[in-house]
């Protein structure tokens, strides 16, 4: 019984492996070129399929915390076992994912398809932060009824949503999620929120109380809601959210 968590958390790390193969099949590009020197592209399919599996990912990596409860088999190994796990599902995978998206974006200038990489590297300071905020993470036992940063899952989903939203077909929503300075920027505000000592909740319900769990309730309800309006653009509105609920009610929080 006690090796029933860890199943789920590699099972994590196997959709996490899943992804980074999908994001790096990169030939089905079509990239149309115009007399004036730019060009448009359409972001491939695989992508999609990768981000499609980070969110599988997280499926599995909320189930093993709860299954761990549920048969009160936690332990130091699946602890180490699950931060390693996360690393590449929502470090490594959704950094690759962002390496994509700047290579879109310079596709669409002139001669962009001959970017030099180091215009492309500033996508693993995400990943290495988030490997950062993993160590933090462990090492810190003072985490228990919330955290210090942003958890990496979170960052990582958020990132696995812009091939879903781009997929959608919104012209200034997908100019926005492939502009270069728009995802510098991301990766900065999201490197600087994992390693932060910032108080966020965490999303665990350890009775059905709705005073101790009205800004669980919250997200819960505005994450429904628009992910019924708005599809996948309803994680990054989740996201703000839980940022700015934590902030709203860090009293209760660490």
């Amino acid at each position: 019984m006690k090796h029933i968590p860890n199943i789920f958390t590699l099972l994590n790390l196997f959709f996490g492996c899943l992804a980074l193969v999908f994001v790096l099949q990169t030939e089905s590009y079509n990239i149309t070129s115009y007399q004036d020197g730019t060009s448009s592209f359409n972001l491939p399919e695989k992508i999609a399929l990768a981000s499609i599996f980070i969110f599988l990912a997280a499926a599995v990596d909320f189930l093993d915390g709860f299954v761990a409860r549920l048969f009160k088999a936690s332990s130091e190994l699946g602890k180490q076992l699950d931060s390693l796990a996360d690393v590449v599902s929502f470090g490594v995978a959704p950094g690759a994912i962002l390496y994509q998206l700047l290579r879109a974006s310079y596709m669409q200038q002139p001669n962009g398809l001959y970017v030099p990489i180091l215009y492309l590297l500033p996508a693993f300071v995400y990943s290495c932060a988030g490997a950062y905020r993993l160590a933090k993470f462990n090492v810190d036992t003072s985490q228990a009824n919330g955290f210090k940063g942003v958890p990496i899952p979170a960052c990582g989903l958020l990132i696995a949503s812009f091939p879903l939203i781009i997929s959608g077909g919104n012209n200034v929503v997908n100019e926005l999620l492939v502009s270069k300075w728009f995802l510098y920027t991301l990766i900065i505000i999201l490197s600087a929120l994992m390693i932060s000592n910032l108080p966020l909740m965490a999303l665990k319900f350890k009775n059905v109380s709705l005073k101790d769990n009205l800004p669980k309730y919250l997200i819960t309800a505005i994450a429904l809601t628009t992910a019924l309006i708005f599809q996948w653009v309803a994680v990054p509105i989740v996201f703000v959210t839980y940022l700015i609920l934590s902030l709203i009610f860090k009293n209760k929080l660490i």
